[in-house]
């Protein structure tokens, strides 16, 4: 076995016991809700713009997509738009790819500065909501023209809605791809901690993950990510597309 095969089993040995211990996974779930108050994810940014994730999840994604090398990266929810900046910058490095963005509500300020940045050449932003037919079929003609699609949901957490875009557009979704899921980290936490939101525990992302992993077997949950970075907001919400 070659060291380079001899350093991957190892990472997955302790990835895996990382998995199994109950009061490492107690200790993350402390520092979160305690975090939370301060804003912790608004706190960073990629190539000059807030990326509003935590810096976790913006590794994971970024493995994800040097390993799939995605054709199309679809996001719902825009927000300040340092994720499409992060998604574009990433298929910049590949040399390929373009990223959709569509949100119900594309502030100005914040379209202006994503139209001014030099990643914006592999970007196109769709305003609109996700679960609007129109928009979700707007976004299916352009997927249908690329041969490998990673989707994103980001955008209103509640079980309905996500729902509604797990359906929607998980069958964009190639084989090997994937379908991330975020902030199902709300159903771990207190009862108080959404309490200004329309959604919260029993209704959000993860409850609508379960839901739609009842009746399709397209995907399965990537646990070997969860339990590798320990803190993140997409609890089983790595969802791996195994099937065509």
């Amino acid at each position: 076995m070659t060291a380079e095969n001899n350093f991957k089993k190892r990472n997955e040995k302790f990835i895996t016991m990382m998995g199994k211990d109950s009061s490492l996974k107690k200790l993350t779930h402390t520092w979160f809700s305690k975090n939370s108050k301060y804003e912790y994810s608004y706190h960073f940014s990629w190539l000059g713009r807030p990326i509003i994730q935590f810096p976790q999840d913006i590794i994971a994604v970024q493995e994800i997509i040097w390993k799939v090398k995605p054709d199309l990266i679809i996001e719902t929810g825009i927000a300040r738009g340092g994720s499409l900046i992060f998604y574009a910058s990433m298929l910049e490095l590949i040399g390929k790819g373009k990223v959709v963005g569509v949100d119900i509500d594309i502030k100005k300020h914040n379209k202006k500065e994503i139209e001014k940045h030099s990643m914006f050449k592999r970007i196109t932003m769709i305003q609109g909501s996700s679960i609007d037919q129109n928009i979700s079929l707007k976004i299916s003609k352009i997927a249908k023209k690329k041969q490998k699609v990673l989707v994103i949901l980001d955008s209103n957490h509640t079980h309905n809605h996500v729902l509604q875009e797990l359906e929607l557009y998980s069958p964009l979704v190639s084989k090997g791809s994937y379908l991330i899921v975020f902030d199902t980290i709300i159903d771990d936490m207190p009862i108080n901690f959404s309490i200004k939101r329309p959604w919260g525990k029993n209704n959000n992302p993860k409850t609508a993950v379960k839901e739609f992993l009842k009746h399709n077997n397209r995907f399965k949950v990537d646990k070997e990510i969860e339990n590798k970075l320990l803190i993140t907001v997409a609890p089983d919400g790595y969802l791996k597309c195994i099937r065509d």
